[in-house]
């Protein structure tokens, strides 16, 4: 029976923590309101057992109508515990927090008689089969029931931890700025997640009180969560099998069973100690020595032939060879592995193949005249924006416009605000005043995934990755309102989705083919070399279909053959009406591919032109020598 009810709480505190990285010190809280809230329900009224016991409502449900119930409180109570963190807070900050609220919580329980008892807690909890408390008639009838409820609990936790969704929420874990960056609301998924898990871990608080006959304060202290993370940790973390083998080591093992060795039997409290220090200790063991627990979370492969299996569906692989064959422009390879194992593509195939996979006419690889900045209308309009740190004017009064199918370059030295502008444009910091403008609309309050999910992307100064995450998984991520992380994919499930899916594999292909990282798809991105990441990161940011996009210094940690392939793809990109603001220290490729350039200094713009016009002006080569 505490197999049963503790693994139906280490999933969903797994899937908070484990899957999208909610930290939540306060799970037990949840735990316990699913409790009370099964024990109000099934309770008769107070006078109806002789105001012994004091407690809200007493509606005397039946415990099935009750259970429902209490599966909903545990969700709302769980969103309202996710409201904490709504400011996108650090996750140590967060874990403090929620640990606060868990405090307060039962703080509140102890002293409020009138609301579940007090200290005292509640007694007398009617169980599912008609009787009260745990008797040896239909123990095991109920353990029956708990572990149909923990397989049907299963199936409804795959539709959150696995797909396109439990990739999302994955993304949020590894690396939040980089998932806002794509357009993934992370402050609505990580709420998702806390009311998915506050609903598991009220479930579980219910059934267990049901089967005890009563729950009290003391049954919820700091340390029972502690139990059930060590459960995930050990387990392995985001792993639902793994969490299974976590909970009967931990929970049931080393927590309950330890109460029957001989000699302790008789003395319970020590037998709890023994238990709490071979938890901390085989804790320590598996941070240390095995970080990825007993199972770990495995993911899926995306390759060719029986390879290609997309999670339990996949094309057949007769149809998987030829996908390759037409979008890698492979079909003169002998097989599939042939195909994949053939010489990288020519900077001009990349440029192709990139130009196919913005649905652009196929044409050999010619840049022709850029299109002018002049007559054209802005994509992005910058009005004095002003962006001040205390007394400090990091961005003062800055104004600019980067026409659509053009490259403006933004150059400074150190310290010019260049960085603090691009947050500023971008959603990662609010302006303190004046007007950002994108594509016709007003963009200045909105948050940064808005701004991304309108077309509005972003890479980083310092490339970013989700290291958890194969190199294919950190591409489909970067895909923008995917079917299966709406309400109607959450319900709907695989076939709702599945056609997207597919779609977006095809797509990733095509980009890792075009930026020769085809033969490194499924190795985890934390395995790239620095160059391999940074163009991770840009193709991850092209598979978002981006209108503008941001690049901070693109050119960092690539060696000349890739900077070559990255100009190239970059002309490309233009051409089919995408525009780029590029911010790059190396001003050879701010002189070869931008019309127009922006100098900042000391937080201002103080001259726009073209490279070899600003290169003469005074005021820009002071900038420079004395900064």
């Amino acid at each position: 029976m505490y197999f049963a009810t503790d693994l139906l709480a280490a999933w969903g505190l797994n899937l908070e923590y484990g899957v999208a990285g909610v930290l939540n010190f306060g799970y037990i809280a949840v735990i316990a309101v699913g409790a009370y809230a099964y024990g109000v329900l099934t309770l008769p009224s107070p006078a109806a057992n002789g105001n012994y016991q004091h407690y809200v409502l007493g509606l005397h449900l039946e415990p099935a109508a009750a259970f429902v119930i209490v599966i909903a409180v545990g969700c709302v109570f769980g969103g309202l515990v996710a409201l904490v963190g709504r400011h996108r807070l650090r996750p140590d900050y967060q874990a403090i927090m929620l640990l606060v609220v868990a405090a307060v919580a039962l703080a509140v329980s102890e002293a409020d008689t009138a609301l579940v008892n007090g200290n005292p807690g509640l007694t007398l909890l009617p169980n599912p089969l008609g009787t009260t408390g745990p008797t040896a008639g239909n123990g095991w009838v109920y353990v029956g029931i708990l572990l149909a409820i923990c397989v049907a609990g299963y199936f409804v936790l795959r539709r959150f931890s696995d797909g396109p969704l439990g990739r999302s929420l994955r993304a949020v874990r590894d690396d939040s700025d980089a998932a806002l960056a794509i357009g993934k609301d992370v402050v609505g998924l990580r709420m998702l997640v806390q009311v998915v898990g506050g609903g598991f871990g009220a479930l579980a608080g219910g059934l267990l009180a049901a089967f005890i006959g009563a729950w009290s304060p003391s049954a919820w202290s700091f340390s029972e969560t502690l139990s059930l993370l060590t459960a995930v940790i050990v387990g392995g973390v985001a792993s639902n099998y793994g969490v299974v083998a976590g909970v009967i080591l931990v929970p049931v093992i080393l927590q309950q069973l330890s109460q029957y060795i001989p000699g302790l039997n008789t003395r319970p409290q020590l037998a709890a100690d023994i238990g709490w220090m071979l938890t901390s200790a085989l804790t320590i063991f598996f941070i240390w020595f095995r970080p990825t627990g007993i199972v770990p979370d495995r993911r899926p492969r995306y390759g060719v032939g029986r390879r290609r299996r997309l999670w339990t569906y996949a094309p057949e692989p007769a149809h998987v060879a030829t996908d390759l064959a037409v979008h890698s422009a492979l079909a003169g390879a002998a097989s599939p592995m042939d195909a994949v194992a053939s010489d990288s593509p020519t900077s001009h195939e990349a440029g192709e193949i990139l130009a196919s996979t913005f649905a652009l006419p196929r044409r050999p690889f010619a840049p022709g005249p850029a299109p002018t900045a002049a007559g054209t209308a802005p994509l992005l309009e910058v009005s004095d924006v002003v962006v001040k740190f205390g007394g400090v004017r990091a961005v003062d009064g800055v104004s600019m416009q980067v026409p659509a199918g053009t490259i403006t370059g933004l150059i400074g030295p150190n310290g010019a605000g260049k960085s603090t502008l691009v947050n500023a444009l971008t959603g990662f910091v609010r302006p303190d005043s004046g007007r950002i403008s994108f594509n016709g609309k007003e963009i200045s309050n909105q948050p940064a995934h808005r701004r991304a999910r309108a077309g509005l992307v972003r890479s980083f100064q310092l490339s970013r990755q989700f290291s958890r995450l194969s190199v294919i998984e950190n591409l489909l991520v970067g895909r923008q309102s995917h079917p299966a992380e709406s309400a109607l994919g959450i319900a709907l499930g695989l076939r709702y989705w599945k056609q997207a899916e597919l779609e977006n594999v095809d797509r990733a292909w095509e980009l890792l083919r075009a930026f020769n990282l085809h033969t490194k798809a499924n190795m985890a991105a934390s395995n790239l070399s620095g160059g391999e990441r940074r163009m991770v990161e840009l193709m991850r940011a092209l598979m978002a279909e981006p209108k503008m996009l941001v690049l901070d210094e693109p050119l960092a940690g690539l060696s000349p053959a890739w900077a070559e392939r990255f100009e190239e793809a970059l002309l490309q990109l233009r051409s089919s009406g995408i525009g780029f603001l590029l911010i790059e220290h190396e001003l050879g490729i701010v002189e070869r591919q931008c019309e127009a350039v922006v100098m900042m200094a000391r937080g201002r713009v103080l001259s726009v032109g073209t490279m070899q016009e600003l290169r003469m002006r005074p005021e820009v080569q002071a900038a420079y020598v004395m900064g």
